[in-house]
């Protein structure tokens, strides 16, 4: 008896995401998509922090809120406003540039 060996379909990671959470457009995978940007956001400004030697409650004292937001913060427990995430990395001494792309969308500036 021969043994014969099975090939391995091979899959991208977004074809994976796509089976497994939805296609992109799909309310499902937007909302995935904002939870893995967020997480990395956290992990952003943890990783700045503790570059920077900072605790969370100094951290917190630079911006004006409490250790338990930072914390909230870095580990993606909260909702953030752009203005939190803009005075976190001024504090930070850290440069924030924002990437805004506009899908499907035929945008024209009047002419």
């Amino acid at each position: 008896m021969k043994n014969k060996e099975k090939e391995l379909e091979m899959f991208s990671f977004d074809e994976i995401k796509d089976e497994f959470i939805g296609e992109v457009g799909t309310v499902k995978r937007t909302l995935y998509e904002q939870e893995l940007q967020m997480e990395i956001l956290g992990d952003l400004i943890k990783k700045v922090r503790l570059e920077r030697n900072m605790t969370q409650e100094e951290l917190g004292k630079l911006i004006g809120v409490q250790r338990a937001q930072i914390s909230k913060l870095e580990n993606n427990t909260t909702n953030v406003t752009v203005e939190t995430i803009l005075r976190v990395f001024s504090a930070l001494k850290a440069k924030v540039n924002f990437n805004v792309e506009i899908l499907n969308s035929n945008v024209k500036i009047a002419g």
